[in-house]
């Protein structure tokens, strides 16, 4: 919803509303997608049940990332958290688990209160084989993150965009069909 040609707010109100009295689509979670939280905050007001915003961060400061926590809570969602904060996207381990870490206990703690259970780190799945030695553990980091996550985060959930992680392999389907399908 965020073609610069779009109003991103009508579009999203008008899809959302459209979907809504559709049986076998309002079983479903609805993951509502912007950049601008404007528009986010749109969908969610359209939303039955349940839904999954997508997607907040620490990149504009703790205080944008509580205010837009605060909202997404109120209308009972849960929430994607990007692992980015002001110093930039987290591309190593220790950056991928220093701002996981903050953003949970931001989320859970007084100043949120957000149900661990509605929270999913997305810690950054980054391409692999670009031929950049400082990229050679992007593959590595990403599961390690999801296993620290995983035992020291208690209730959060892990997203990520494995399709990024075989990007360096654009025209070769087949190795990218490949990567996707393996399992751990």
């Amino acid at each position: 919803m965020d073609e610069g040609l779009l109003d991103g707010v009508f579009a999203m109100t008008k899809f959302l509303n459209l979907i809504a009295p559709e049986p076998d689509i309002s079983k479903l979670p609805i993951m509502v997608d912007s950049s601008k939280f404007h528009i986010v905050e749109a969908g969610l007001k359209c939303c039955q049940g349940k839904c999954i915003v997508n997607s907040i961060s620490l990149k504009e400061g703790e205080e944008d990332f509580v205010k837009k926590a605060k909202i997404v809570k109120r209308y009972g969602a849960a929430v994607v958290v990007m692992a980015f904060d002001e110093v930039g996207q987290a591309a190593g381990l220790d950056d991928k688990i220093r701002i996981c870490k903050r953003a949970y206990d931001i989320l859970v703690g007084p100043k949120v209160g957000f149900p661990c259970e509605d929270i999913i780190f997305d810690p950054n799945v980054l391409t692999i084989a670009t031929g950049l030695s400082e990229h050679d553990n992007y593959g590595k980091d990403f599961i390690e993150a999801t296993k620290w996550i995983t035992e020291n985060l208690p209730g959060a959930k892990i997203s990520g965009g494995v399709s990024n992680l075989s990007f360096g392999f654009r025209g070769l389907t087949a190795l990218r069909e490949a990567i996707h399908a393996a399992q751990p």
